[in-house]
């Protein structure tokens, strides 16, 4: 076993006995995660494959972001290499504009739901960690604006609630936000009960009758950086 694999088996998968028996918390080592993920098509996390910064990934036990952390770490990979701006393998150029506005895509496709509170605000903070991290890493500057967009949607896209009772911590239906980036710089948003959004799975629709959820809200398309407004 190498080293870098025994430090992933070393990691804690529980925080306390008494959690594991009040909620069966128990985290997936980062080994495990990266098996799994790796057991879905190639061309998910083809670099260059602009559709892998958008495809979507939803948890529904989400904990403190094992696996979504990994998820956002391949799209951002993808991100930078679809910013390559020259063909150089040893001093590759980025095109910041594309990178920012990537990001931002990829940040949007990832969702997440976790019962306790705790986990949800360390999983938003890990995440966004994560993206500043490797923004910080590729560019001198950064936006401000670029970080309060990440913040506001993973506020939205990480949510604390029972994905089996398909209601948040204080009882009411879970709602999530579609972003669809409609021209260079602007996304649309619309709002949908998850309930809803499950709704073919519970009446085990074939997959030739088609299926449109219902949004509940629908928002102006708005420049990207000034989605915090809405």
């Amino acid at each position: 076993m190498t080293d870098a694999a025994k430090a992933q088996d070393d990691k804690p998968q529980i925080k306390s006995k008494k959690r594991v028996a009040d909620f069966g918390e128990v985290f997936t080592a980062e080994r495990e995660v990266n098996a799994m993920l790796d057991l879905l098509p190639d061309n998910i996390w083809q670099e260059g494959n602009k559709e892998a910064i958008v495809k979507t990934f939803l948890e529904p036990a989400c904990g403190t972001g094992n696996f979504l952390a990994e998820i956002l770490r391949r799209k951002l990979a993808t991100a930078l290499r679809l910013s390559q701006i020259n063909k150089s393998q040893k001093s590759p150029k980025y095109s910041k504009f594309h990178y920012e506005k990537h990001t931002i895509c990829a940040i949007s496709s990832i969702y997440g739901i976790e019962l306790l509170a705790d986990n949800c605000d360390e999983c938003r903070r890990r995440l966004l960690d994560l993206f500043l991290d490797h923004y910080q890493s590729h560019f001198k500057q950064t936006d401000p604006a670029v970080t309060d967009t990440a913040k506001f949607l993973l506020s939205k896209n990480i949510v604390s609630g029972n994905a089996l009772t398909l209601k948040d911590l204080n009882g009411n239906p879970i709602v999530f936000s579609e972003w669809k980036i409609i021209s260079e710089t602007l996304i649309q948003r619309r709002d949908y009960v998850y309930e809803n959004l499950l709704e073919k799975t519970n009446n085990q629709l074939t997959d030739n009758q088609g299926f449109i959820p219902k949004h509940i809200q629908d928002y102006p398309p708005i420049h990207y950086l000034k989605l915090s407004e809405q």
